[in-house]
Parts: structure tokens; C-alpha cells; sequence
């Protein structure tokens, strides 16, 4: 798919061998606004630690929706990519928080505190549709139930042409969907490996520092000697697999190393650090 008909602009950005900028936002119609015209490429509304609402979701990304940009642009997606971070961990085994947010129009789905080949399987699954047995990309078999037509109207699409891009990328080509694991507990890191052997889809690992550095027993300390090991070992292990790979904090001092350790899935602080992403941007080359 070219540049110029794909939809996910984290995908668009990887495509053209661009590291991603993203941030977290709050899931409220101001907030949207104002993400409307920032300067990322995505940004993952929040939806573990904060209220899970669908219906302030749906409102969200009708704000994403910038109309003088659309237009001049010529393409329908908005402008910064919605994801969002759904409130199940990999353990509970959930589908509904994935199906929810992706029938309100989302590009894709963060799930947090993965940490097995089955948890990840499941989180795949989760944002696929059936097919029939045999089929083609046939695994991770689809466990999302059918109810597109919110979605596809979000996406600017027919219902047909929807399906054709609701898979998850880069498992399908052409497909629009992000799946986001985050990978914050030495078990994830023990069996991270495993995982992404065995369960194609998975669009990026997402580290959670935060999670991590409490699990080694050093909380919030980012630059501890034990954390940056075991994130190394994260990013060793997923450009292995060539899986892309994310830091949630990425600011002016760190920025610079995090693109030469090989981090392509940015999240800076919104609106106020806009810098930053003009800053890694310099740095990445573009």
C-alpha cells in the first residue's frame, strides 16, 4: 500500500522508515481538539488508568476529525492516528474492551501487562474477524464479533472496503490495525522471545517502565542500571523478531538515545513538549 492511501499514519511513518511520535490524552472532546493538528503522527487515548467511556471515545475521535485538513489533504483518516489503551490486562483474557474501541473507529489497541504466548495470541485475536478455516493469514484465529458499520463510517469507508483493511498490520499487508503489547514484568521479558515467534500480528511492544521498574523493585527509577538492562533486553529481543518497539517517555534528554538504541514508537508528554518531537525528528533525519 502506498504512502498515499494508507490510512494509519504510525504505519505511514514506519513505512517510510520514520520512527513514530505519539503521545497519551485524556479521552474528552477538548483534548481531541486540540490533538487534532498536533504535531504526532498518533496518539493513544487512555483508557486503563483513566474512566473506560465508549461513548466519550466516540465523541473523541469525532473531534480528531479536522475538516480543513481533510480537505486539503484529501484523505478522510485524521490527520494523528487514535489508538487506545484498553483496561484489561493480557491475564484476564479479555475481547470485549478491544471490540468496543475498534467499533468506535480506533486504528488500534494497546493491551497491558502481556506476558505470555497465550495473552498475546488472545490480544491478536482480539482485533481480527472471523474467517473461515483454511483461509488465508488464518491465524491468530479472529475472536472479534461483527459490528462494523460505526467504524466504517469513522473510516471513510463502505462496509466491504472496511473489512478489506480492518486486519492487523504487518500480519496483513494492508491491513490498518495496530496491536500494541506492552511488555512490563520479567515474566514478559522471560517469554518475550517465545511470543514473538509464535504469534504473527503483533504491530509493536510497548515498554512500560513504570510496571517494570516496580516488578525489579527500583519504582519509577528509569535510569537504574537493572531497568536498562531488562529494557535492552526487550529491544534486543524485538528487533530480533523485527517488531517495533516503544518507550513512554521520551523527552529532551532521552530522545536522541532512544532513536540510536533502535525505539521507533515515541510517546512524548502532550502539547507541552511539542519540542520533542520536532527535536527527534531533526535527529531521525527528516
Amino acid at each position: 500500500m502506498s504512502g498515499s492511501t494508507r490510512l494509519n499514519g504510525i504505519i505511514r511513518a514506519w513505512e517510510q522508515n520514520k520512527p513514530a511520535f505519539t503521545c497519551f490524552a485524556k479521552v474528552d472532546k477538548l483534548t481531541a481538539q486540540e490533538m487534532s493538528d498536533a504535531p504526532y503522527d498518533g496518539v493513544v487515548f487512555e483508557m486503563e488508568h483513566n474512566p473506560y467511556d465508549v461513548s466519550a471515545l466516540g465523541d473523541a475521535l469525532q473531534y480528531m476529525l479536522n475538516r480543513k485538513t481533510i480537505a486539503s489533504s484529501g484523505s478522510v483518516a485524521p490527520s494523528v492516528t487514535p489508538l487506545a489503551r484498553v483496561p484489561a490486562n493480557g491475564i484476564e483474557m479479555n475481547q470485549s474492551f478491544a471490540k468496543q474501541v475498534l467499533d468506535r473507529g480506533v486504528y488500534g489497541v494497546i493491551t497491558p501487562h502481556v506476558a505470555t504466548v497465550e495473552q498475546a495470541y488472545n490480544a491478536v485475536a482480539a482485533c481480527r474477524y472471523a474467517r473461515p478455516k483454511g483461509a488465508a493469514l488464518y491465524e491468530p484465529k479472529g475472536a472479534r464479533g461483527d459490528g462494523p458499520a460505526t467504524a466504517a463510517r469513522y473510516w471513510g469507508l463502505t462496509q466491504a472496503e472496511y473489512y478489506a483493511k480492518a486486519d492487523v498490520w504487518p500480519l496483513a499487508p494492508q491491513g490498518e490495525i495496530l496491536v500494541g503489547l506492552m511488555i512490563e514484568s520479567p515474566e514478559a521479558i522471560e517469554n518475550l522471545d517465545d511470543m514473538l515467534a509464535n504469534v504473527p500480528g503483533i504491530g509493536f511492544c510497548l515498554i512500560g517502565e513504570g510496571d517494570l521498574s516496580q516488578a525489579l523493585g527500583f519504582p519509577r527509577q528509569y535510569e537504574h542500571p537493572e531497568v536498562l538492562d531488562a529494557m535492552r533486553r526487550i529491544v534486543e529481543t524485538c528487533h530480533k523478531h523485527k517488531v517495533r518497539v516503544g518507550n513512554p517517555h521520551t523527552n529532551a534528554k532521552n530522545v536522541d538515545r532512544l532513536l540510536k538504541e533502535g525505539y521507533s514508537f515515541l510517546m512524548a508528554a502532550p502539547s507541552r513538549s511539542y519540542g520533542v518531537v520536532g527535536q527527534g525528528r531533526e535527529l531521525a533525519g527528516y
